[in-house]
């Protein structure tokens, strides 16, 4: 399987040095903070239900070792078919049928309780793309009774639905794209615009009955990518009541330095400025494994893949992920950190999963 652990690699013996380098020390009240905490990571594994049988075990004991207790887990790729998407759902539900004390799917807010007190990881099966749709309305209706509870109305490009943060930020919603959106609220699927351009961002949070989510992104503010958000839009999802996930990818700095903690933490407060405790998340869009040099050579060709398919994005040419808390249980380096940075044990459990399960519940249970 090759999952969306990295693009590109320039990293050479940094990535070799970050293997072997110990891990920050936990303080006790970390340790026992992520113990008991629910952990969403908004955007992990992709295509998890690709995962070869000779890989599974390794992926599985990640999964044990890492502590979260739910992911967002992409479905039918940042271009697939309707066939892919189908080809994909019966994937992963194969694999969960395979690994029943390890995986459980998550529909409903139940069943994110239910994920937590088996300890078990949930999977929420996802769209980053609308290729599948295929423009065709009904599809929303289809892939939800599949399990799809979050989806994006585009990847990188335009699609019938809006436009994508790669075309440039004029362009937006399209008539087709406010169907979409009321469908998705009226059939409780979560609208996640982390891929939509600013335009299409702003219109769809207008057009939006439920609260829309990031689930991964940046903030534009600390360092100007076409995948990061502006303030004004932040903002906006904030007060819909929206949660904005803070992703692990090399566009939290500029090309070539990797990103490390530091500059996770520097996305990740901004956003609490801007939108508030209870409106800021993970979604780390990273494995939950520990990036290993095979990783990066296993990956080369789906990076030549991904730009000829013109879905490549500015500034992959770093692996995504951060070399200071290369480990599965990379979010409990971050709790960490945001104790020791002075944020309370309260807002620290929000950001950790809290609030992405609260906006997820509302959107799903309540009627539109």
């Amino acid at each position: 399987m090759l999952t969306r652990r990295e693009f590109a690699s320039c990293l050479g013996s940094s990535l070799a040095l970050a293997a072997i380098a110990p891990l920050p020390a936990f303080g006790n009240s970390a340790s026992d903070l992520y113990g008991h905490a629910f952990v969403f990571d908004a955007n992990c594994l992709a295509s998890v239900g690709q995962t070869p049988p000779i890989e599974q075990q390794a992926l599985m004991n990640a999964i044990r070792d890492s502590g979260v207790t739910i992911i967002k887990s992409t479905l039918g790729g940042g271009n697939g078919t309707f066939d892919q998407a189908l080809a994909d759902i019966a994937d992963i539900e194969q694999l969960i049928e395979l690994w029943p004390d390890y995986l459980m799917t998550v529909r409903t807010a139940s069943d994110m309780n239910a994920a937590q007190q088996s300890r078990k990881l949930g999977l929420i099966y996802s769209f980053e793309a609308a290729s599948m749709h295929e423009g065709k309305l009904e599809r929303i209706a289809l892939f939800r009774r599949l399990g799809v509870r979050i989806m994006q109305l585009t990847y990188n490009r335009r699609t019938p639905f809006g436009v994508g943060c790669l075309e440039g930020d004029a362009g937006g919603l399209t008539g087709l794209g406010r169907q979409a959106i009321a469908s998705m609220n009226q059939l409780g699927v979560a609208v996640d615009l982390s891929h939509s351009n600013t335009q299409t961002t702003r219109e769809a949070i207008a057009a939006c009955a439920k609260p829309p989510i990031f689930t991964h992104t940046g903030c534009r503010s600390v360092y100007n990518h076409p995948r990061s958000k502006e303030d004004q839009d932040m903002k906006a999802l904030a007060d819909k009541g929206g949660v904005m996930g803070i992703y692990m990818l090399p566009f939290l700095t500029a090309s070539p330095r990797q990103p490390m903690l530091d500059d996770y933490l520097r996305h990740m407060e901004y956003a609490l400025k801007i939108c508030g405790e209870d409106h800021v998340g993970i979604g780390s869009d990273t494995s939950l494994e520990t990036v290993t040099p095979s990783d990066i050579e296993a990956t080369r060709k789906e990076v030549e893949e991904r730009k000829a398919a013109g879905i490549s994005a500015p500034g992959e040419d770093r692996t995504p992920y951060i070399p200071d808390i290369n480990t599965p249980r990379k979010l409990e380096l971050v709790a960490d950190a945001l104790l020791r940075r002075g944020h309370s044990p309260a807002a620290v459990e929000k950001i950790l999963g809290a609030n992405f399960r609260r906006v997820l519940t509302e959107i799903w249970n309540s009627p539109a």
